[in-house]
């Protein structure tokens, strides 16, 4: 049962991690669209796209809103160049309707990875196996492989951003519509490589800190538990 019970540990600390990656992506991507008005700033993007930045920003959040499914479509209207227009054109919302189907199933494999987490706990628990040590040390071994998986991943992207953001697309999309042309199509223009290489960063500090955090918390439920031993 022993063997059982380690192999459940790792699971319930992988569905952890899943989780905390999820939630790190949320966090980064909800939780303050200053950051997009900097982005936004810092590439020039209002000039770019000829529009005002409260445009720029309704559009962002009528975007975001639809991601996570809380718009039906994404027929939005605003003001380029002093006209009134829809923002996304057919292809963009194309491919949006892919992207958002990413997002939510993201959602959803964080609520999947939640139910495997509890169902995990609940044997460790009701086995009566020493899961106040078994838990921390399985943590421990998850969160320290992934953080060495961070640590490459950080590695790949910084010397070849482009190339994995295009393996990314070819790897989770079955078509092209994520080929989008400047010069038609708004929406690249709102959102060069350059962002989505920063939001890369940003979704990966957050997740390092949660992951850090998770390290942080199992060291120290070891340390006294190995205490309380010795006592």
């Amino acid at each position: 049962m022993k063997i059982v019970n380690r192999i459940l540990g790792l699971i319930a600390a992988l569905a952890m991690i899943v989780i905390l990656l999820i939630t790190s992506f949320e966090i980064a991507a909800y939780s303050n669209f200053n950051w997009y008005l900097e982005e936004y700033s810092k590439y020039e993007v209002f000039d770019d796209l000829k529009m005002e930045a409260e445009d720029v920003m309704h559009v962002t959040k009528e975007m975001m809103a639809y991601l996570r499914g809380n718009r039906e479509d994404l027929v939005v209207e605003t003001i380029v160049d002093g006209n009134v227009r829809e923002f996304f054109n057919d292809r963009e919302k194309s491919h949006m309707v892919d992207v958002q189907n990413l997002f939510l199933g993201g959602l959803d494999l964080r609520l999947g990875a939640g139910a495997v987490l509890v169902g995990a706990l609940i044997v460790i628990v009701f086995t009566k196996s020493d899961w106040k040590r078994l838990l921390p040390q399985s943590f421990l071994i998850g969160v320290g492989g992934f953080i060495s998986l961070l640590g490459v991943f950080a590695c790949l992207i910084a010397k070849d951003f482009h190339k994995y953001f295009f393996l990314f697309h070819e790897i989770f999309f079955d078509n092209d519509l994520w080929l989008l042309d400047p010069d038609t199509d708004l929406m690249i223009r709102m959102l060069p490589e350059g962002f989505f290489f920063d939001m890369v960063v940003r979704i990966s500090i957050i997740f390092a800190i949660l992951l850090v955090g998770m390290l942080l918390i199992s060291t120290i439920t070891l340390i006294k538990q190995r205490n309380k031993k010795n006592l």
